[in-house]
């Protein structure tokens, strides 16, 4: 890896920890962002002199960004919201598919369908897919804090949460893992996830149910489909 100067990340929100143990094997950084096919260009990103790790980083010169509740009214720094963003390589419309064109380019504004907030330096937080938050004792939730939790566990290589409704019928967190050695599964190591989650997340944002799985279902370029996860009603 000595030839290797630059590592640009993009796809999935990159975990703080996996960052930092990638930085103590090769003593580089990871520039995270984000992009959409429908703007062509990462249009937020960490850049080598501003990387804050857990964040997409700042806005990209040429884009203007907003992050709106669902009335589509500006949310202050710090609340989460859906993620708005315009510059000159977005889209015009989608061919032959004008309901999705007036459900996506809104004022002029790309509505991207992720959940984000800013924090009070400007950097962008990503929380996921607006449509895979889940609402968890009536307050929003986000699975990839979560997941990042979880992969901060030794034991880990990949986390996906998902909702799923208890006996009371009220959503909860379920967590989908691929383990470093498969043969860990277990009751034991279960217990030992949900002792992590406890140290590190507020009590309605930890999983009910571990499952120990291969591998997680994912898009051609990398992306957890959570949607196949969830519980089938």
């Amino acid at each position: 890896l000595s030839s290797l100067k630059r590592c640009v990340s993009a796809g999935e929100p990159l975990p703080a920890d996996i960052l930092a143990r990638w930085k103590d094997a090769t003593g580089l950084d990871i520039l995270d962002g984000i992009g959409t096919t429908e703007i062509l260009h990462i249009f937020i990103s960490n850049r080598i002199d501003a990387i804050r790790p857990g964040t997409s980083g700042l806005l990209v010169p040429g884009y203007a960004a907003r992050i709106v509740d669902e009335d589509g009214v500006d949310v202050a720094a710090g609340q989460t919201g859906n993620l708005r963003v315009k510059g000159g390589s977005t889209l015009k419309y989608y061919w032959n598919n004008a309901r999705k064109t007036t459900a996506t380019i809104i004022d002029g504004w790309v509505h991207t369908g992720d959940t984000y907030y800013r924090d009070a330096d400007g950097y962008f937080v990503c929380c996921g897919r607006s449509d895979d938050m889940m609402k968890v004792g009536g307050i929003w939730c986000s699975p990839v804090e979560i997941e990042a939790r979880l992969i901060e566990h030794p034991q880990v290589l990949e986390a996906a949460i998902v909702g799923r409704p208890d006996a009371a019928g009220l959503i909860k967190p379920e967590a989908h893992i691929v383990l470093n050695l498969a043969k860990d599964a277990g009751d034991a190591l279960a217990d030992d996830l949900l002792a992590h989650c406890k140290s590190g997340l507020a009590p309605y944002k930890y999983p009910r149910w571990f499952n120990f799985v291969d591998e997680l279902p994912k898009t051609a370029t990398g992306k957890i489909q959570r949607y196949k996860l969830r519980p089938k009603v």
